[in-house]
């Protein structure tokens, strides 16, 4: 047996992990063990690995080879999330360098460029789980926009609404000018940035006074109404 002077781990874990594969030691089936189920929190089918992927994970696939060593029925169950809005800002500039503006599509037509992407480009993070070693069962692979998975969420809104824990109103949101679209809080980035400070002269009705605003974005001029002092 010939024994390496180095340790070469691409060697070794590629080797490992193939024999793994075509065992489906991995694989699960439900019979009379207890089950132990694990269904990933999805990665972003546009993504790449983190280290809070790699932890998360490797959190995950502990607690899977655990229970597997200790005789129950353990499924880690893979999944990729199709993250729309950074899915739909990669296809827009994509579309952008081919000299196509998203506004001239339909919404049929975009949706089409937006799979098309996606089966070119996604799932590089479920290749980059396996090169982690990671024991999923890969045949169960879920995307969110599978049929059952996408007739589940709208089960669920539908009876979220009626519930009334999801409703419409007027609220502070973020507003993406160029996605057209609200973002949540986790995907707004804060920058501080350099600024002038503009000083507006409001004329007082009636009086030859003025109240002097001093402001960063002169360009909220056209929707004031009204002027608070405290």
């Amino acid at each position: 047996m010939d024994i390496p002077s180095k340790y070469d781990p691409q060697k070794v874990e590629n080797q490992w992990y193939k024999y793994w594969m075509e065992n489906k030691y991995f694989h699960s089936v439900p019979d009379n063990r207890e089950p132990y189920t694990i269904v990933i929190p999805p990665p972003n089918v546009t993504g790449v690995l983190h280290m809070g992927h790699m932890l998360n994970n490797t959190l995950q696939d502990i607690l899977v080879r655990r229970a597997r060593l200790l005789g129950k029925n353990a499924c880690w169950v893979p999944g990729m999330d199709h993250a729309s809005i950074a899915t739909e800002a990669k296809v827009v500039a994509k579309l952008r360098e081919d000299g196509i503006d998203k506004g001239n599509l339909s919404r049929e037509a975009f949706l089409d460029h937006a799979w098309e992407w996606t089966h070119k480009y996604g799932g590089v993070i479920l290749e980059q789980l396996k090169k982690l070693g990671c024991s999923c069962d890969w045949e169960r692979t879920k995307f969110t926009m599978d049929e059952d998975m996408s007739d589940s969420v709208i089960k669920v809104f539908v009876d979220l609404y009626n519930k009334g824990l999801i409703y419409k109103g007027y609220r502070m949101v973020n507003w993406d000018p160029q996605a057209k679209t609200t973002l949540s809080d986790e995907e707004v980035i804060y920058e501080e940035q350099q600024g002038k400070l503009y000083y507006l002269a409001y004329p007082i009705e009636g009086s030859k006074e003025q109240v002097i605003i001093a402001t960063t974005r002169p360009e909220t001029i056209l929707g004031d109404t009204a002027i608070c002092i405290n």
